[in-house]
């Protein structure tokens, strides 16, 4: 099974500072699980194996952004595909094959 989560986290009581600091964090913590992820410019994909996996990783960047903030923001989305794996490098290659690479 294939589980892609879309997913933005960040603290919403820094003001002007900007999220990044924080967001780095987070990502800090995605790169050291293992878990296959991809950065975009409005939030991090990962995919695991299970739907429990991927919550876990929410979980656990909230767990981070914690000690920072009294207040977090998170938005996300869930693709569940049964009998698939790699799922993020599959889709994005099928959009590829029809109109070329989407990397600029």
């Amino acid at each position: 099974m294939s589980t892609i989560l879309n997913f933005a986290i960040f603290p919403t009581d820094k003001g002007d500072k900007g999220a990044s600091e924080y967001v780095s964090k987070v990502l800090k913590m995605i790169a050291e699980s293992g878990v296959p992820y991809k950065l975009n410019p409005m939030g991090t994909s990962i995919e695991t194996d299970t739907l429990e996996e991927a919550l876990e990783i929410v979980n656990k960047s909230y767990k981070v952004l914690e000690p920072f903030s009294e207040r977090v923001y998170s938005a996300i989305t869930i693709d569940i595909r049964k009998g698939r794996s790699n799922g993020m490098k599959q889709k994005i290659e099928s959009i590829e094959k029809r109109i070329g690479s989407v990397e600029h």
